[in-house]
Parts: C-alpha cells; structure tokens; sequence
C-alpha cells in the first residue's frame, strides 16, 4: 500500500447516527425551554437535514420565545454532542486503519461548532489526522474545495489516491468522483439518476472499513 494512501469519511449517517441523537437532543431542548409542540414539530421538520443558528431564529421569530438564537442555538450543540454516538466497533476499525498506516479525514456537511462538539463528543476526533467541516468554507459537498481543505488538512494530495466513504450519494459519491477518489456507499437513499456508480456499496461502515483494510494486505 502506498504511503499517501488515505480514507476519507463523512460523519453524519456513516460515522454517527444524528437521528437518533437528533430526536434526543430535541425532545430534551423542548422541555428545558418549555416549547409548545407546534414549536417542536417545526424543529423536527427544520432540523431533520441539517442546523444552523439561522433555524433558531427563524423558530424564535416564529413562536415569540425570549431566549437569543445563540442561546437556542447553543444548548443544541451541547445537547447534541451529548447525545450522538459512535459504535464501539467502529471506532475500533478506524483504530485498526491507523495501525495500518492509513490516513483518515473527516469531510463533513454542517456548521462548526456542532460537528466538532459531534467528533468530540465520540472520540472520532482523537481518530482524525484531519476534519475538514464546510461551514469552514460556507460551501458544501460535492464541492471540490471541501476534498481539497481536507487533503491539506490530512497532509495528503488528492492525485495521490484515497478513498471517499459515505452515506450521501451526490455530496460523498459524486463529491468523492470529483476528487478523484475511489468510493464506497453505505446504501439508504435513493440513488440519483446519472450519477456514477460507487466503487463499493456496503450496508454498514464497518463493512466499508474491511475493505480499506484488506488494500493493506
């Protein structure tokens, strides 16, 4: 295996399950602050995808609520970071990844306190060389300069080779095709029109994982 090789993850539906933390995290959100369930149901719906401190400004607009969007905001991500989690075996096949000299990033869609509260919270980040978050940039994937941050983050070069893993047909396939990379899908979403196929498709990360291992061997 060449010395350069590297994978790259995405976190949310690969790495961690932000539904279940999501709807966790809201149902505690709505009791500390008292939210009608009209203010809760509209969480949920404005949440499901992705959340910025935009969404709580526009939910305190929408229901009168007194505390600053920042505060909402805030007792969010830490509810968040509480509440997602990472399977032990999961991180222990990214542990095994780095005993066999491979290189791991993190590229992930969201804002950056909360998806680094995410990697803190599971242990992923003390498994990272390197996270490459698109709030960083205020792009998204499939965006190339998203891989390429990430790259550089990971002190790797994309024409080198490596690896894109997710759960994200268009941001992590057709992202990771744009970046040159190889590619495996963990399969759940409807898979677009005309888009490539991935080089791999799995039903579990951990699945994935023994892929790149067995590039080792």
């Amino acid at each position: 295996m060449p010395v350069s090789c590297f994978a790259f993850f995405d976190l949310d539906g690969t790495l961690a399950d932000r539904q279940s933390a999501l709807s966790d995290a809201l149902t505690r959100l709505c009791r500390s602050r008292a939210l009608s369930p009209d203010a809760e149901r509209w969480l949920r719906i404005e949440l499901a995808d992705r959340a910025t401190v935009n969404d709580f400004a526009r939910l305190r607009d929408a229901f009168n609520l007194e505390a600053s969007a920042m505060d909402l905001w805030q007792e969010y991500v830490d509810l968040m970071a509480a509440a997602v989690t990472c399977r032990p075996e999961v991180l222990e096949g990214l542990a095994r990844l780095r005993a066999a000299a491979w290189t791991i990033g993190i590229v992930t869609n969201g804002a950056g306190d909360i998806q680094r509260a995410k990697l803190a919270g599971t242990g992923l980040a003390a498994l990272a060389d390197g996270v490459a978050v698109s709030g960083d940039l205020e792009i998204r994937k499939p965006d190339l300069r998203l891989f390429e941050l990430a790259a550089s983050r990971c002190g790797v070069r994309l024409a080198d080779g490596g690896w894109m893993i997710g759960d994200n047909p268009a941001g992590d396939i057709g992202g990771g095709h744009k970046a040159g990379l190889r590619t495996i899908w963990l399969r759940g979403r409807p898979w677009p029109d005309g888009l490539p196929a991935a080089h791999h498709v799995v039903d579990d990360v951990t699945d994935a994982i023994n892929i790149l291992l067995n590039e080792t061997e």
